[in-house]
């Protein structure tokens, strides 16, 4: 078995983890605050991947990306960024389509504080980043947890949108999804259940190390 198409998925699911975070942790903060009359709009905006199908988005990137759009034709010919069939592609629709994975639970961990811990950090001065850094995200770790190998999870498991987007190209967009299919469409089963067995175990091990985390987390404040 060619163990590539699992290091590659591996890496997507971990690059596209921390870049999320990165970009989701504001907009989760902002939403979690916001009371302006577009914010039904923008939730919409975000959580569209979780209803939509893969293919469908995975269609749109990839006309938007192709370097026959315009769009696209600005990203490579005058910032050398070139998304179509490439790893780089990958993570960008990678990011779009786990967005609401990783936005809609830190939101929910931030709406749940109570208000008074945030007032207390405005009385003493604290700027808005530092209120968010060192008062509000040490009291949301399970959400933060939760959101990140939530995230990381789906990606392992993307296909729709990563065959659209990046193709079936050995040793660089190849990843473990798509492997299972190829070896499926190859009747070679056998290499075929090698890959889903992995994919199985690392989506339960990663899964069942939010559970157990959170469980202790919780248990520590019923003592």
């Amino acid at each position: 078995m060619n163990w590539f198409p699992i290091i590659l998925t591996l890496k997507l699911a971990l690059i596209t983890t921390l870049v999320l975070f990165v970009v989701a942790l504001p907009l989760a903060y902002w939403l979690s605050e916001t009371r302006i009359k577009i914010k039904p709009v923008v939730e919409a905006l975000v959580s569209m991947p979780l209803v939509l199908p893969p293919t469908v988005l995975g269609f749109y990137l990839l006309v938007a990306f192709s370097p026959q759009n315009s769009f696209g034709n600005w990203l490579e010919s005058v910032l050398g960024i070139k998304l179509v069939f490439t790893f780089s592609g990958l993570v960008v629709a990678s990011c779009i389509y786990s967005l609401p994975f990783m936005v809609q639970p830190l939101q929910s961990g931030l709406s749940s504080l109570s208000p008074s811990l945030k007032e207390a950090a405005i009385l003493l001065g604290k700027s808005r980043w530092t209120i968010l850094r060192k008062v509000l995200l040490p009291n949301v770790k399970p959400a933060v947890l939760s959101a990140c190998v939530l995230t990381f999870a789906h990606t392992m498991g993307e296909f729709g949108v990563v065959l659209m987007i990046g193709g079936n190209i050995p040793e660089k967009t190849k990843v473990a999804s798509i492997a299972v299919y190829d070896e499926v469409e190859s009747l070679n089963y056998a290499a075929a259940n090698h890959y889903s067995i992995i994919l199985v175990l690392l989506s339960f091990v990663t899964l069942l190390c939010v559970y157990l985390y959170n469980g202790s987390y919780f248990k520590q404040f019923a003592r």
